[in-house]
Formats: structure tokens, C-alpha cells, sequence
């Protein structure tokens, strides 16, 4: 198996051979370079080693991709038996994967992945649905009580305690830090 059918049919490395470049170069030190190369060059590499252009303007996102990029065409990259289980935990898991890569072509529609839908996250700071917060602002008692999808004021449901804190003082305010459930950072 060549280098190349290791990386997915890319190019053979960052700027030439997976050997070691020009003038002696190692990989180490060609990672190294990387590392203080500007988004803009970082891009560029990025194209050379995978032969397509990139959206991405992370630093350390490209950074990474292109080092592993080198470091599997040097040493070889992932077995086609990690490849193959990588792709049967994806078919296996709850998740959608993100990466084409791991699906087999031409796979039975039964194997693939299951796309699982999830409901709405609870904020895992927010009080507990049955929960009365209390609060006196400007000698008015505001009484919030905590549902399982929203927060109840004055016969009204709001979907946060933000939204509850705009409707009481008409600005905007951090719900978590009105009503006292986050203290405020101090300078």
C-alpha cells in the first residue's frame, strides 16, 4: 500500500516528499515551522497538502490538520484496519458522523448511522422546573416560577430568565445575575 492510498488520495506531503525535505529537513522541523506561520500561509500549506482550498481561518485547527497531514504521509498514517473500525463505531453509534471518510461507500442504508434527534438542552446552571425565584426590584415582588420548558411571570411564559429580567425592568439584564442565582465579576 502506498503513502498516498493512506491519506485518502491526497498529495504526497506539504511542499514535496514525505522523505525528508530539501537541505536535510526533518518532519520535526517542518512541524515546527508551521508553527509560526501566519493563517494566510497556514492556508496555502493546508491546499498543498490536501489538494483542495480550506474555509477555515483557525490557527490552530490548520496547524494540526497539516502536522498530521505530515506526520501520517512519514509514518504512514491509519491502518485500513483502524480505518474499517473507526467506520463500524460510526455505524454503530447515535451520532451523525462529520467526517465522509468514516462512511463505507456503497454500505447498506441499515448500516448506516442513526441520526438521533434531541430535544432541548437544559441550561445546566438554571434552577429546577417546580422552583419559586423571588425578587424585589424597585418595590415590586417579582415572583418567577421555574417550568419544564420556560419560566412563568405575571400568567406570561418566557423562555428565559433574560427574557423574564427585560420584561420586569424594560432593559436587558443577565437573567442568572438578577435574580441572584450568579453573582456579578468583579473589575
Amino acid at each position: 500500500m502506498s503513502r498516498e492510498a493512506t491519506t485518502n488520495g491526497g498529495p504526497a506531503a506539504v511542499g514535496g516528499s514525505a522523505s525528508p525535505a530539501p537541505g536535510g529537513e526533518s518532519m520535526i522541523t517542518r512541524i515546527a515551522a508551521l508553527r509560526r506561520l501566519p493563517v494566510g500561509d497556514l492556508r496555502e500549506e493546508y491546499e498543498k497538502a490536501f489538494g483542495e482550498p480550506t474555509q477555515s481561518r483557525n490557527k490552530d485547527w490548520l496547524f494540526r490538520q497539516i502536522a498530521w497531514q505530515i506526520q501520517a504521509l512519514a509514518e504512514g498514517g491509519l491502518s485500513e484496519r483502524a480505518k474499517h473500525r473507526a467506520a463500524e463505531l460510526v455505524r454503530e453509534s447515535d451520532v451523525r458522523p462529520r467526517n465522509r471518510q468514516l462512511l463505507t461507500p456503497g454500505q447498506p442504508a441499515e448500516a448506516a448511522p442513526r441520526i438521533v434527534t434531541v430535544g432541548p438542552v437544559r441550561d445546566a446552571k438554571a434552577p429546577l422546573p417546580g422552583a419559586v425565584l423571588v425578587r424585589d426590584y424597585k418595590g415590586q415582588n417579582v415572583v418567577v416560577r421555574v417550568l419544564e420548558d420556560g419560566f412563568e411571570w405575571n400568567g406570561r411564559v418566557f423562555s428565559s430568565l433574560s427574557a423574564v429580567a427585560k420584561a420586569v425592568t424594560g432593559a436587558h439584564w443577565n437573567g442568572h445575575l438578577f435574580f441572584g442565582l450568579r453573582k456579578a465579576k468583579s473589575a
